[in-house]
């Protein structure tokens, strides 16, 4: 069954729609279109009876042959501050303000709706189902908050994947940073107790005699640095 045109007569119409208002995460999205007069469109629809395929193509026909289109986005903190409904509200005005063509009277999809300066306006409920101007708003909402939805789905996998390499390259520096050390480590006590000097006398719990002399002559020479640098 096709849609109903127009709700007027002979005034410039536009159809209002959002999406995103049940979602719990984004934006919400709305759009506004003024569709020609001259045309019918029969393939329009409720873009929740469209699959993404038919919304994506139906956007390019809005896009190409209605009058004037608008899109309007209020985004998380916006919402919060705000709330759902009032955000919804303020997306369909975005959406109005920008229209190339002002528009005379306003079909709004819903049962509330806050005035928009001096243009009258309709609540429908389902009207996304009943008028073609809604349907081709809800299609445009729609796509366009599934886009940005897409986007940041990407960005954050990026974000994420960056997050991991870099951690990847991280624990390997530090991996063979401790290895390095070990092995300076390792050369530096061999220097305070070479092989060759296993015959030396020891205390009584195994440490060399002069031990404490080596660690003694090491302290003064770090002393003695410091006091160049000073």
């Amino acid at each position: 069954m096709n849609l109903i045109a127009h709700y007027t007569d002979n005034l410039i119409e536009a159809g209002c729609d959002e999406a995103g208002r049940g979602c719990l995460a984004g934006p919400v999205v709305a759009a506004a279109v003024i569709l020609d007069r001259d045309k019918d469109y029969p393939m329009l629809d409720d873009s929740k009876k469209l699959t993404e395929k038919q919304r994506k193509k139906l956007r390019e026909v809005i896009m190409e042959e209605a009058l004037a289109y608008g899109i309007g986005i209020v985004d998380n903190k916006e919402i919060d501050e705000i709330n759902i409904l009032n955000a919804s509200f303020l997306a369909m005005h975005r959406a109005v303000e920008q229209l190339s063509i002002k528009p005379e009277f306003l079909l709004i999809d819903g049962n509330r709706f806050n005035p928009y300066k001096d243009v009258k306006h309709q609540c429908i409920v389902g009207g996304d189902a009943k008028y073609q101007a809604i349907a081709a708003a809800s299609i445009l909402a729609k796509t366009t908050r599934d886009a940005i939805m897409e986007e940041s789905m990407r960005v954050q996998e990026y974000a994420v994947n960056q997050v991991h390499a870099c951690y990847a390259r991280i624990k390997q520096q530090h991996m063979a940073s401790i290895d390095a050390l070990n092995s300076e480590w390792q050369s530096f006590l061999c220097g305070l107790y070479p092989e060759d000097e296993a015959a030396e006398k020891t205390v009584d719990d195994g440490v060399p005699a002069d031990l404490s002399e080596k660690v003694g002559a090491i302290a003064k020479e770090l002393f003695a640095i410091g006091k160049d640098e000073e």
